[in-house]
């Protein structure tokens, strides 16, 4: 994998990191996704007249993966409400990595080395790690299955975007028509189900909504741009070193206190980024 693509999934992983720590205390999950994905939708709004379209060859990829991010977003306000959040969390950013690596092969095309497996099992390894609690599978068991689930949705848009991304010739405006399609989605649907909830929970809430979707959108765009340069599991498992990255704001920025099991989940993940690199 190229130096300079490691570094641009590692921003963006960071840029992930940044977006979810300004959301980290939200009250509701679920309106502030859509607050997020509907600032995105905004910011899409804007900015498309000013770029090029997506070629047609990408169109059916990007209304596939609205749909796929439409199922991820019920699945994760499903699993938030069934468990705890760090139960869940860590199952589907640890899993999808592992799907979209096994069916690459065959449906991307994309056959991995034996070190890159390696890379890519270390850092899930660690993710996954930060769910391991005692009891913590039998007290969470709806939400661990819905996790599981929503892992299938994270790797099923991960690959139609992987894609749909490289057919685009445009990897910027083919990020922002994503969110478009996805947050006009959930807006619409907030609207008609929770509308005056959701207009009053923004009070006090916008510039810390639109800071966030800004960091959201740059994230994924950098990832798709780096999907075009590099094999579509590796980009997708460097991009969960976001967890690393949150680790550190939390011990310096929120002087949380790093447990045991944290440390080791960072070491393996570290490690596994640093495998991709040599691979």
């Amino acid at each position: 994998m190229p130096g300079y693509a490691v570094a641009v999934v590692l921003f963006a992983a960071l840029l992930h990191a940044l977006w979810n720590a300004l959301l980290k205390n939200s009250g509701d999950k679920r309106l502030s996704t859509v607050m997020l994905t509907s600032a995105a939708a905004l910011m899409a709004v804007a900015a498309l007249p000013l770029l090029p379209a997506p070629a047609r060859a990408s169109w059916p990829y990007l209304a596939s993966s609205s749909c796929a991010e439409a199922v991820y977003f019920v699945l994760l306000a499903a699993a938030y409400r069934a468990g705890d959040m760090s139960h869940a969390y860590p199952i589907m950013r640890g899993t999808a990595p592992l799907i979209v690596a096994a069916v690459s092969a065959s449906l991307v095309g994309e056959r991995l080395s034996l070190p890159q497996w390696c890379g890519i099992a270390l850092i899930s390894g660690g993710v996954l790690t930060l769910a391991l609690q005692a009891d913590s599978f039998a007290r969470h068991r709806a939400a661990t299955l819905l996790a599981l689930a929503n892992a299938v949705a994270i790797a099923t848009y991960t690959l139609i975007d992987g894609l749909g991304v490289r057919r685009s010739l445009a990897p910027a405006a083919y990020t922002l028509w994503m969110y478009l399609l996805t947050g006009g989605m959930a807006l619409g649907w907030t609207l008609l189900t929770r509308g005056h909830e959701f207009l009053g929970y923004l009070r006090g809430r916008v510039l810390v909504g639109v800071g966030a979707a800004a960091g959201m959108v740059s994230s994924y765009g950098l990832a798709l741009w780096a999907m075009t340069l590099a094999p579509v599991a590796l980009v997708a498992a460097l991009r969960e070193t976001s967890i690393v990255f949150a680790t550190i704001l939390s011990a310096v920025v929120l002087k949380e206190r790093l447990s045991l099991q944290r440390v080791a989940a960072t070491a393996l993940i570290v490690a596994g980024a640093a495998a991709l690199r040599l691979a």
